[in-house]
């Protein structure tokens, strides 16, 4: 072998060994989130039947930050009702879950980034092959440069199919500030 491909492959050798040791040094840490979560009784606006129609929504919002970035996601989880039909992709017109970042003020907190997630809807309609209606739905991670005192809300919004009156808004506890 040249001297030439000695050295390049010497090199390749020291970079191959160093590049792991590289990347674990150069590693994020963990983040800590803080979490608050809320849970309310949602009629489902649709039914006027005999059964009892409602769904106990509980939403766990978190928030993280890592300097100068707050990072947000939210948790839905739902016992429904039992007198749909197995997989009834008819109960709503629309869902979805609005995550927001919001920095702290006295007053109003105004939003500075949000996120629509309407594969909760899906999840929503989903059953067991007994039509039980109880799930999870965990949003993606959001993140916005922010201030001092930023926190994480969510908002979950139902249209129940064929009531008319569309997107009905249910808020929920936002995260301690970061």
């Amino acid at each position: 072998m040249n001297t030439i491909k000695q050295a390049a492959v010497a090199a390749l050798a020291v970079a191959a060994v160093a590049a792991p040791a590289a990347t674990a040094a150069t590693a994020a840490p963990a983040l800590h989130y803080k979490c608050a979560s809320s849970t309310k009784d949602i009629d489902d606006n649709s039914y006027d039947g005999p059964w009892p129609d409602n769904w106990k929504v509980t939403v766990k919002t978190c928030a993280a930050r890592s300097g100068n970035t707050v990072y947000a996601y939210a948790e839905a989880r739902w016992d429904g009702p039992g007198f749909y039909p197995v997989d009834d992709p008819t109960i709503f017109d629309g869902a979805k879950l609005r995550l927001q970042i919001k920095q702290s003020r006295q007053g109003t907190d105004p939003v500075v980034i949000e996120r629509d997630f309407t594969g909760i809807e899906d999840r929503l309609e989903d059953s067991t092959s007994s039509a039980d209606y109880d799930g999870r739905y965990r949003s993606g991670t959001i993140s916005h440069r922010a201030g001092a005192g930023a926190l994480a809300d969510a908002v979950l919004f139902l249209d129940w199919q064929g009531d008319g009156r569309g997107y009905q808004r249910h808020e929920y506890t936002g995260s301690p500030t970061v």
